[in-house]
Formats: C-alpha cells, structure tokens, sequence
C-alpha cells in the first residue's frame, strides 16, 4: 500500500546511494532506525548543489525531496519493506544557505510534506531545519531520520 501510494504520486524509490564516508547508512537499534544525512543524489550524482538563497528556494525544496527519497530508499534497502515503517520519528534538515537566508524551515517542509503525504498521521514527525555554511558535495540541503519500525 506504501509502495502503491509512492507510485501513485510519481515518485520511485531508486537504487539508494552509496556511503561518502566512513560510515553506515541505517543504524537499528531496537525497533528505532537511525538513517544517515542524504544529500540530493540520482544516478551516483549530486543533482542540486550551491548556496539556498530566497531566488533559489523553489529549487531548495526540490533537493529536500529528493534527500526524503534517499532517506526511504535506505529504509527499504535496510529492511526490505515499506511498510514495516510504523511512524516518522524525527527528521534533521540542513540547507547550505547564504548567510542572510532565513527561510529554511520552508526547504525542508518539501520532506515533511512528502512524508505525510505518503504516511498520513504515521508521517507527522518532530524536527529541526538549519542553514549551514556548507554541505558534502556542494549539496543545496541533507537529511537525516529517525524511523520507527514494527
């Protein structure tokens, strides 16, 4: 049904990406999933880079979805099966913004649209947003997760 709802509103949940660094990219610990920072990559590629600013924004919610897709790629390669996630616990948005930027809880509310959209009331999450001075890669936004599971 997650998958269906997914397809439905013309997402596909790709190949997740591999690690950039010295690290995991979904930690388990008890029915918790701590999935690692994504950036906005397709094809092995970061596809949004450069400094948030308010003439990019637009452009700055498209890179925080595709982090959100990353984040449920990396879910699904870690536990198979979407549907096993029971709420969205928390996410942690970072816009790598132009020091006058102050709009990033409006980036970052692109993710937490999409997640409530495909997870309804499970989909409501806490969460942070910060604009940073620079992100991996050149990357617009990162998001990490935390996931409940049954």
């Amino acid at each position: 049904m997650i998958e269906e709802k997914i397809k439905s509103i013309g997402i596909k949940i790709p190949i997740p990406p591999n690690p950039a660094g010295s690290y995991i990219p979904v930690v388990k610990s008890g029915n918790l999933l701590f999935v690692s920072g994504q950036i906005p990559m397709e094809d092995g590629k970061v596809v949004f880079t450069g400094k948030v600013s308010d003439a990019n924004i637009e452009t700055a919610k498209k890179a925080a979805i595709v982090c959100a897709v990353n984040i449920l790629a990396q879910i699904k390669k870690e536990i198979g099966d979407l549907e096993k996630i029971s709420r969205i616990v928390k996410l942690s948005g970072f816009v790598n913004a132009v020091p006058e930027f102050t709009q990033h809880p409006k980036v970052i509310n692109a993710a937490s649209d999409l997640l409530y959209e495909i997870f309804g009331e499970k989909g409501k999450h806490a969460r942070v947003a910060l604009g940073v001075s620079s992100l991996p890669l050149n990357s617009m936004t990162e998001i990490d997760a935390i996931v409940e599971i049954k």
